[in-house]
């Protein structure tokens, strides 16, 4: 279970993204956290920046236009 959770929802690209990097820099490692988001570029971006960062994608799924990702911030 994620100990923070960051709704995005009804932001437009780039601000889930940025919001979520704000909320990750604020965070202690091993810390997990999810991330609502309806803006669709969030599916693509928000994973890309993961895999050149030092966080990782726990699990990333869309229903009904809202795509939730868990996060793990790493050290």
């Amino acid at each position: 279970m994620a100990q923070r959770i960051l709704d995005a929802s009804g932001l437009r690209c780039p601000m889930p993204l940025l919001k979520t990097k704000l909320e990750l820099n604020a965070m202690s490692p091993g810390e997990e956290l999810e991330v609502i988001a309806t803006d669709s570029g969030s599916a693509r971006d928000i994973p890309a920046y993961l895999r050149v960062s030092r966080h990782e994608l726990v699990s990333s799924t869309e229903a009904d236009g809202r795509f939730r990702f868990v996060i793990k911030c790493g050290d």
